[in-house]
């Protein structure tokens, strides 16, 4: 039975990794904290996207990621607690002030939390109205009545998985000594930067189709 499902695995795995890897909301929020704190927190903010990428995989092959997508008011109710918390975290990177972190060390004295790591990632991602979005279409052409639960379930562990080694593949890469090394100096100015971009793709998510 999966043979038969083959084509549309395949075809799965091709759209969510090419939509991954296009810089978006979870790409800044990964390289942000990959340079300014540390492997582990990088690596955990990678762990909360793919977990929050999980939310619009369950919910949409539920049917409800449709039911948003037409019903104007709760998908605008999506959409502003999205912007609003892009915006949030934007704002913060914006007001960054600059701040030397002890390479060498083995504790950071900046870093946050594991929790936070996790909630930040995972907030960006299942807030995002595009993810919600791009599942509906994708599923709404790959998913009928007859579709095994097994076979949804096969493909919301490659989204998972694609999505878990992309991110982390970005902060293990990012999040290395001398990369830090490098960018300690300007860490605050990275902040801005990556705050800036949140805040520009948080006022976007208002217009988006």
């Amino acid at each position: 039975m999966e043979f038969e499902y083959l084509p549309s695995i395949l075809s799965v795995a091709g759209l969510v990794l090419i939509s991954i890897v296009s810089p978006g909301p979870d790409f800044a929020i990964v390289v942000k904290n990959s340079l300014i704190y540390s492997r582990k927190t990088a690596l955990l903010t990678a762990c909360g996207i793919a977990l929050g990428i999980l939310v619009h995989v369950a919910y949409t092959l539920l049917g409800l990621g449709l039911l948003v997508a037409k019903t104007p008011w709760l998908l605008f109710g999506v959409k502003c607690l999205g912007a609003g918390y892009l915006l949030y975290i934007g704002f913060k990177g914006l007001c960054a002030k600059k701040t030397l972190i002890p390479i060498g060390s083995v504790h950071h004295k900046h870093d946050i939390s594991a929790f936070t790591a996790i909630r930040s990632g995972f907030l960006t991602n299942a807030l995002n109205p595009k993810c919600m979005l791009f599942f509906v279409s994708l599923f709404s052409v790959i998913i009928d009545p007859n579709t095994p639960f097994v076979i949804m379930l096969i493909y919301g562990l490659i989204i998972f998985v694609e999505t878990l080694s992309w991110f982390g593949f970005v902060a293990f890469c990012l999040s290395g000594k001398n990369t830090r090394e490098k960018f300690n100096a300007v860490g605050h100015w990275i902040e801005r930067v990556t705050g800036g971009i949140l805040m520009g793709l948080g006022i976007r998510l208002f217009f988006m189709v």
